[in-house]
């Protein structure tokens, strides 16, 4: 019937059901299903008596949304940065751009084990509470020194730094981050209609004496701050830093936001959290399990005390009510496991074997850092590190330019490289091809 259709045109008759059950040996219902399937679709029309005809055809209106650029206003939310970092590369690519472990690093055993389980235990699909399940929120307070009422489970490190920053200030104000600073961090304050105000950071992290002035000056209660294997520079605050960064937080009578994703991921031994020397409730403190395990254990754990947590649990409960029990029960059971701490001894030694390689190869001074997943290396002035990016795309090697790191003017040209996504023969040759685009 479709054919005999397209053959038509509009107002010619169509086969009667007796020609249609007779030529294909249908009964009378199956024809009749299929005149209405295509009266459904307007390409047939019935006429009571008369018999069934070939519909007018239509050209669908064209789509006009042009209203929406009216409606929407300017553009409040700028994800384009992450989009580029997340968008799947090339399949024979040599990938030093990336925010989480590659397959062959990801314990893909352990997790799927640990998936099954959590799927099995009783009430696993049922409601839980806004906060997280109890046992979860109990493994990450003994991580940093908490009561586990202190403890609120989010979706994911990104989700949970939304939160902080919904929770802990309001639209129009400033906070204050490193510079260079994590883009997602960026991206989510812009997002909340937050203004960041950035602060320099060194070989120490970021420096308190400015810090202060910016505080001072802005009428910051907010800041931000990676104190550890910070992303994408790879700095730890050093302990006199540590203490005058709290001091400085506290004179000014703000919430400082410890992003401590990296902790998991570390070469050398990482100094203790900040939450722990900070009784007074001005440290924020945010833990994910999604960098050291896999992109798709999406949990993550916000650790406040005071009037703070109750304002981040409201954030997050108005947000999604809560994490889904079973991704809570797979990553109680995973981190129970011998697996998960045999995994992450794998990847300490892991990481140091691909960072020195990265190293070796890029074969100017570097900053090693002591955990994490990237080298910060600066370019010579003059150079584009956006159009260096572009070019090496192009050749094969994806890499992430500085400039979207700074929320103000960058110093300088630099890249983001990620030690983390292949193996050190790859790293060699990624470099190679790199270094033809490294002149101004």
């Amino acid at each position: 019937m479709e054919a005999e259709v397209a053959a038509g045109s509009p107002g010619d008759r169509l086969s009667s059901v007796r020609e249609l059950m007779a030529r294909h040996q249908a009964g009378p219902a199956t024809v009749q299903r299929a005149i209405a399937a295509l009266v459904a679709r307007g390409v047939v029309e019935a006429r009571p008596g008369r018999g069934t005809f070939v519909a007018p055809r239509v050209a669908p209106a064209a789509a006009d949304t042009s209203w929406q650029t009216v409606a929407l206003g300017a553009r409040a939310i700028d994800a384009d940065a992450l989009e580029t970092l997340l968008r799947p590369p090339a399949e024979d690519a040599f990938v030093l751009s990336s925010g989480y472990l590659p397959a062959d690093l990801q314990p893909t055993a352990a997790l799927g084990a640990a998936l099954a389980r959590a799927a099995r235990r009783p009430g696993a699909w049922d409601r839980v509470p806004p906060e997280g399940i109890a046992p979860l929120r109990a493994y990450f307070a003994a991580e940093v020194g908490a009561a586990p009422g202190e403890v609120l489970i989010c979706p994911g490190g990104q989700a949970g730094l939304a939160a902080c920053l919904r929770g802990l200030a309001a639209p129009g104000a400033p906070v204050v981050v490193e510079a260079p600073t994590y883009l997602g961090a960026l991206a989510a304050a812009r997002a909340q209609g937050l203004v960041p105000v950035p602060v320099p950071a060194d070989e120490r992290g970021i420096r308190p004496d400015l810090l202060a002035d910016a505080l001072e000056r802005s009428g910051a209660r907010l800041v931000y701050l990676q104190p550890v294997f910070a992303n994408p520079h790879g700095a730890t605050l050093d302990n006199a830093r540590r203490a005058a960064v709290l001091e400085v937080v506290r004179a000014a009578g703000a919430f400082l936001i410890e992003d401590d994703a990296f902790r998991e991921l570390a070469i050398a031994t990482a100094p203790p959290p900040l939450f722990g020397e900070d009784p007074d409730g001005h440290v924020v403190h945010v833990r994910s399990l999604t960098k050291p395990a896999a992109p798709g254990l999406r949990i993550s754990a916000v650790i406040a005390r005071g009037p703070a947590l109750a304002r981040l649990r409201a954030a997050r409960i108005v947000e999604d009510l809560y994490v889904p029990g079973p991704m809570q029960e797979a990553a109680l059971e995973l981190v129970g496991t011998p697996a998960w701490r045999a995994h992450l001894r794998r990847l300490r030694r892991v990481l140091r074997e691909r960072r020195d390689a990265l190293a070796t190869a890029w074969g100017q001074p570097v900053r090693l850092p002591q955990g994490g997943m990237n080298l910060w290396v600066a370019l010579e002035p003059g150079i584009d590190d956006r159009d260096v990016a572009q070019r090496a795309a192009a050749a094969g090697v994806i890499v992430s330019p500085g400039r979207p790191f700074f929320a103000g003017e960058p110093p300088g040209p630099f890249l983001r490289l990620t030690y983390a996504s292949e193996p050190p023969d790859r790293l060699a040759t990624a470099v190679e091809r790199l270094r033809p685009l490294l002149k101004p």
